[in-house]
Parts: structure tokens; sequence; C-alpha cells
């Protein structure tokens, strides 16, 4: 009877542990694959920027106009899609005041 525990057990550490962790490990080396010239990309840092080159295991990474870093092409965490970028510009517009106008004086 404690063997069949005991088979359980491992058959759910490795159904809810390393089946997800080999999943997540073969997502990161297909995006790693498919990286090319030009893809906005964030780092495991958090940093954002365009791929300039891609070498074997070393990506250069533009964050600012002539400002490029040299990373480790393991260090790319995620591709960022346009929708993204989208997003972000309407946030940064910042929050402007909006005055109403009262004609019976409440304020």
């Amino acid at each position: 009877m404690s063997v069949v525990v005991l088979v359980v057990l491992m058959g759910a550490l490795y159904a809810f542990m390393i089946l997800p962790q080999q999943k997540r490990m073969k997502a990161h080396t297909a995006l790693l694959k498919s990286l090319e010239e030009g893809d906005i990309v964030v780092t495991n840092a958090g940093i954002y920027g365009a791929i300039a080159e891609v070498d074997d295991n070393v990506v250069w990474l533009e964050v600012a106009p002539d400002v490029e870093l040299k990373i480790s092409k393991s260090a790319i965490t995620d591709r960022v899609s346009d929708d993204d970028e989208d997003d972000d510009d309407e946030d940064e517009g910042g929050d402007e005041l909006v005055e109403a106008d009262s004609e019976d004086g409440d304020v």
C-alpha cells in the first residue's frame, strides 16, 4: 500500500513541477532561436531594447540612439509586441487636469 502512495506522489511531483518547467525551457529556447535584428525584447533585468546584432551567445541591444549593450542571449526573457508598445505610449500621455464648467457655483 505504501509503495502505491509513493508512486502516486512521485507521479504528482513530476506532473506538477517537472513538466511545466520543461515546457517553459522549451519555449525559452524557441524564443532565443527565433531572435532577429530589429526585434524589441526585454531582459530579465527589465531592460527594453531593440536587437542590433545577434551572435552565437551574445546580443547587442540598442537601448537608446547610439547606445548599445552587450548582453548574454540567455538574459532575454520575452519579445515585446507592437501592441504592448502602443499601450505604453498611451499611458505616458500624462494626466491632464480638466476643469468642469459649473454654472451653479458648486465646486
